[in-house]
């Protein structure tokens, strides 16, 4: 965002050319924990536009276009379809607390709209329902269905449904990556992981290599730009801060509801962010 209000399209490239430099190997648009509750579906439009352009050569562009609404969501798929995404994020309907059936329909019918591959992103603490383990086996045999992100932490559930589907499975909360890793996610859909890009590539690489010592190592040299992310205020308030304390955006801008991080929420991040190898 700029200092008005406005989309900064041009930061948006800027930030996915940074992220794709550093070893993302793929970006999440207009995901809901950052501010897609608040663009407008023409500015959401936007900016997978300018991400695509950007580095969609690149990098797998997966565009966030999940809503309470299950019309809505199938519209926004559909327009992210037709603008050349690679896959979709559709987050479980959030506050009318769906029936695991309604759950269950809403992901298929999505599934459904496009070719794309859909990652369910199953986040109770934000949408009042979980996805169930018979709803996530039963999605498991949808074609279109390819994965989940995961911000349940029940480690033993998603080992279950890992060992009883092919669904690829991502750590959805930052906390939780050393422990998804282990339990054989393929990786992670981060929030600090923007901020601090090269350590969480590498964090990657020594899970696919095996070395969990390495992993390990590097989960816990960044707990300190964990907490300063995710734990001092809302997520994409402070990753917004890092971000600009990185030189990466112009102005941590966020719109309303949200708040932009104070002067000392900024030093905060900034002192976490010397305490992390970036090389």
């Amino acid at each position: 965002m700029r200092a008005d209000g406005s989309v900064d399209l041009d930061g948006a490239a800027t930030l996915a050319t940074f992220l794709a430099d550093r070893g993302h190997d793929g970006i999440v648009v207009s995901g809901t924990t950052g501010e897609a509750p608040t663009t407008t579906d023409e500015e959401k439009l936007a900016l997978l536009h300018a991400v695509l352009d950007a580095v969609g050569d690149r990098v797998r562009v997966t565009a966030g276009v999940g809503t309470n609404d299950t019309a809505h969501t199938v519209e926004l798929a559909k327009q992210a379809d037709a603008a050349g995404a690679h896959a979709l994020l559709v987050v479980t309907p959030y506050y009318s607390k769906p029936p695991q059936e309604g759950i269950r329909e809403h992901f298929t019918t999505v599934a459904d709209a496009t070719d794309l591959p859909v990652l369910m992103y199953d986040i109770p603490g934000r949408t009042g329902v979980p996805i169930a383990y018979e709803t996530l086996l039963a999605l498991g045999e949808h074609p279109g269905i390819a994965g989940v992100k995961d911000a349940k932490a029940d480690f033993w559930q998603a080992g279950k449904v890992m060992a009883r589907t092919d669904l690829l499975w991502f750590s959805g909360n930052d906390a939780d990556n050393l422990l998804h890793l282990a339990n054989g996610a393929t990786g992670f859909v981060g929030v600090t992981s923007q901020v601090a890009p090269e350590p969480y590539a590498a964090m990657l690489a020594a899970a696919d290599a095996g070395d969990f010592t390495e992993v390990r190592r590097i989960h816990r040299s960044l707990e300190p730009l964990v907490d300063a992310v995710m734990n001092l205020t809302q997520g994409a308030i402070m990753a917004k801060a890092g971000l600009a304390a990185r030189g990466v955006i112009a102005d941590p801008h966020v719109r309303l509801p949200l708040v932009t991080a104070t002067a000392d929420q900024q030093r905060v991040v900034a002192d976490a962010l010397g305490q992390v190898v970036l090389a």
